[in-house]
């Protein structure tokens, strides 16, 4: 019949073995995943956000063009304030362009499929592409949306709008990419 005492130093020194092993070597690892995985998630969130202001800041342009110089409907201090307003927003694309761009890495590695790794990175590249352009701002606001609806779409639409609409969503990108290769970069 075993001791009791014994029983007990041996359930002790048990716990405190796999105490001391799980502090020194489970819990350093889980900290360092947990840090990495918040990183990531952190990155796709701004992705999402930075999808977002292009979305809202390309249909502020669409939606307050500035008025002809003659108009006398308009002041020129308001057509001043239109302008800045409107000086704003591009900057807010190419802001938001800026870090798809920088951070494409960070983001796009954090998926599981090769073909939306590419997608991210091929969208992240052609809208910077398309702020840098020569073209007309109303042509360039244009492409941006037609390249940001279908892939914001992709990543951040319900699950059953993004299985309905993957392969229009793919074809839509495809010839949007297709005409901003195919059109000359300068007016």
């Amino acid at each position: 019949m075993p001791n009791p005492l014994w029983t007990l130093l041996v359930a002790a020194v048990t716990a405190v073995v796999t105490a001391l092993a799980v502090g020194l070597f489970v819990t350093p690892r889980m900290e360092a995943r947990k840090k990495r995985l918040g990183e990531v998630h952190t990155a796709r969130d701004t992705f999402g956000a930075n999808m977002l202001r292009i979305i809202s800041a390309c249909s502020l342009l669409q939606r307050f063009e500035l008025p002809a110089a003659d108009d006398p409907d308009w002041t020129p201090v308001m057509r001043e304030r239109l302008a800045g307003e409107r000086s704003r927003w591009w900057q807010q694309l190419d802001e938001a362009t800026v870090w798809l761009l920088d951070n494409a890495a960070t983001y796009a590695g954090s998926w599981p499929n090769d073909r939306i790794i590419r997608l991210a990175i091929d969208y992240a590249g052609h809208t910077r592409a398309v702020v840098l352009s020569e073209r007309e701002e109303a042509t360039k606001v244009e492409l941006l949306l037609a390249l940001t609806v279908p892939v914001q779409r992709q990543f951040f639409g319900w699950p059953w709008s993004r299985a309905r609409n993957v392969v229009a969503d793919h074809r839509a990108f495809a010839e949007t990419i297709a005409l901003i290769s195919g059109e000359p970069s300068t007016p």
